[in-house]
């Protein structure tokens, strides 16, 4: 199918704007770059698409709130220019947006609210209500409280999770790149921009690089990540140069700039989505080859026979993930006993496991990710 005929089926658009596109290279803010992205988005509304915006610069604009020139380094330093700029960041899109009648609402996210089912679905009823009361959602991660153990990590992922969790037709990762590459064109004068990615495979991974080169980290790598979210929820995604004049315009036009990744034609289910992307593994479980048949070829759940060794201490309904005796990932779900149950009965009665435990992990709760 063609870009432009993709465009035409969506309506409910979420935007990601990088800290690049929102910041000069010192890290101050970039206020003609805002002014020039929220008067897109604002004809976009209303030409009749909902929009949903994940931004960055919350550390740029505190840094320029509390006169730094560099960008701070420690964890605490951030902090608090996150905690500072977050609120001035805010008042500058409620300002700007306000100038074409439009009212906007801050939504700050951490892991646990993704990792979290009800959370989950209360920041998903919170969207729904949002747009439905034509209000553009403005999202970051919760910079000024989240540590290590409680965040996302970057808003590349964060904006694909949002996607799923509001249903999205579109994704549109602006950032200071044109696209994905063949190769690393800070490097190769030959490289050459890839238009369209139908699936993203082994090759797609190589192309954008390791956490060793200049493009990959924070860059292409978590991109890619992204796309990997939003095209299996059945979201397809863009990456485009967030510099390009008009380029939210030329995107919903079905311009081709930048690169497209096509969404799966069987997309995972909201929940399924959220057990593959959004909960976070506490243990692990290895099954034999039986199992692995049954799981990946006859679209079973996982039974207690199959189950040769386990690792994590987990709870009932926390997400496990399973594998194969030789390592390889062959699915993720939400397991019916903990640890400490399934442990002691396999130690101490094998047989009365067995007939007691059933099912581990129901097909339900469960989404295959195994690749050959």
């Amino acid at each position: 199918m063609e870009r432009s005929e993709i465009l035409k089926s969506c309506k409910r658009i979420v935007v990601k704007v990088g800290t690049s596109t929102l910041t000069y290279s010192n890290g101050l803010p970039n206020y003609d770059a805002m002014e020039k992205l929220i008067r897109q988005l604002a004809n976009a509304k209303n030409k009749g698409y909902e929009i949903v915006l994940v931004t960055s610069g919350a550390i740029g604009v505190g840094m320029a709130k509390l006169k730094l020139k560099q960008r701070p380094k420690t964890i605490p330093e951030k902090q608090a220019c996150a905690a500072v700029g977050q609120g001035l960041l805010m008042h500058l899109y409620e300002k700007i947006f306000s100038e074409y009648c439009i009212n906007v609402a801050q939504i700050l996210l951490t892991r646990e609210d993704v990792n979290d089912r009800q959370r989950f679905l209360n920041a998903r009823n919170l969207m729904f209500e949002l747009i439905k009361s034509d209000i553009v959602p403005i999202i970051n991660e919760n910079d000024a409280v989240a540590v290590d153990e409680i965040k996302i990590g970057d808003n590349d992922n964060l904006s694909a999770l949002v996607a799923m969790l509001s249903d999205a037709d579109l994704l549109v990762i602006l950032s200071d790149i044109d696209g994905l590459y063949d190769k690393d064109p800070n490097i190769y004068e030959d490289a050459k921009l890839i238009s369209t990615v139908k699936k993203i495979n082994d090759n797609i991974l190589k192309m954008a690089g390791d956490s060793k080169t200049k493009i990959g980290t924070g860059g292409m790598v978590t991109k890619i990540q992204a796309a990997k979210i939003a095209t299996s929820s059945g979201i397809p995604m863009i990456i485009a140069k967030g510099s390009l004049d008009g380029v939210i315009t030329r995107i919903l036009n079905g311009e081709e700039i930048g690169t497209i990744f096509l969404s799966n034609k069987k997309p995972l289910s909201c929940k399924r989505g959220w057990i593959a992307f959004a909960k976070k593994p506490k243990g692990e479980i290895y099954i034999d080859d039986g199992a692995v048949k049954a799981l990946v070829e006859d679209n079973k759940s996982l039974l207690s026979p199959g189950i040769k060794k386990i690792e994590g201490n987990f709870l009932k309904g926390d997400c496990v993930l399973i594998l194969s005796l030789d390592g390889k990932q062959v699915a993720k779900g939400l397991i019916n006993y903990s640890s400490l149950e399934i442990s002691d009965i396999m130690l101490k009665n094998p047989e009365g496991f067995n007939q007691l435990y059933k099912e581990i992990v129901h097909r339900d709760n469960m989404v295959i990710i195994w690749e050959e």
